[in-house]
């Protein structure tokens, strides 16, 4: 049995990935700033071939939309040809090559990185998480009048479903780039605010508000979307009757 790292193995996305490999009897090691046993700073790179000693299978989750992404993951990918690692698992976002948002762009070179690193690699995109879509109705909703990007679609996906396809992943070969995976519903904004609202108990009124530049026509045009790829199915409704507003 090989040994899989997971890299934000603490977060939103390696929680449910370690708890699922680890009842399938796999060995797993977490690797984050905040775990007691491999407390590592990708983005300085300390402590990481002690961590990566023995490793067989990376899945890379650790990411921030504050930056540091580039750095971190060059000093993953040096270390893990050092240990000799088979197989790199990298969780991306669909439509980094699409939309010009600062973050995707991010993704999307690391996603070359990966590519290019000389190991085995694969790249599983996902639409955002449903944890996401809530905490944006949430700020939005904290005012008297919700503000939502006119004309804006969402696709959110299960966390947890994302985490058993990340499993399966790890657990096989490398397959480099794999189907773009996506929740259940293809759903307008104004129709998740709803729900949300519904949820929650706050009626808000809701205006539409009509943004501009090249990244709010990407995100109109659907560029984030994988509706070819809507095998998840959790619902947005369902999420929040479990997870609360």
């Amino acid at each position: 049995m090989t040994t899989i790292l997971v890299t934000g193995g603490t977060g939103t996305l390696g929680r449910p990935l370690v708890a699922r490999l680890r009842d399938q009897g796999q060995d797993v090691r977490v690797l984050s700033r905040r775990d007691p046993h491999h407390p590592v700073d990708l983005r300085k790179g300390e402590g990481l071939d002690a961590a990566l000693a023995g490793v067989g299978t990376v899945v890379h989750c650790a990411s921030s939309p504050m930056g540091g992404d580039l750095e971190a993951a060059g000093n993953l990918l040096a270390a893990a040809r050092r240990a000799g690692v088979e197989h790199l698992v990298y969780i991306s976002i669909v439509g980094v090559d699409q939309v010009p948002y600062p973050y995707y762009r991010v993704k999307h070179q690391v996603e070359r990185l990966v590519e290019d690193s000389g190991l085995g690699w694969t790249v599983l995109r996902a639409t955002q998480f449903h944890h996401l879509v809530r905490s944006v109705l949430r700020a939005l909703g904290r005012l008297p009048v919700m503000p939502l990007p006119k004309g804006l679609q969402d696709q959110p996906v299960a966390v947890e479903e994302v985490a058993g396809r990340l499993a399966e992943l790890a657990l096989g070969a490398p397959a480099g780039r794999v189907p773009d995976m996506g929740g259940p519903e293809v759903r307008d904004l104004p129709s998740l605010a709803e729900a949300w609202a519904a949820a929650s108990g706050k009626g808000r009124r809701m205006v539409g508000v009509p943004l501009v530049g090249r990244t709010y026509r990407a995100f109109r045009g659907g560029g984030h979307l994988a509706p070819g790829g809507a095998v998840g199915t959790v619902t947005f409704e369902a999420f929040l009757a479990e997870q609360g507003a």
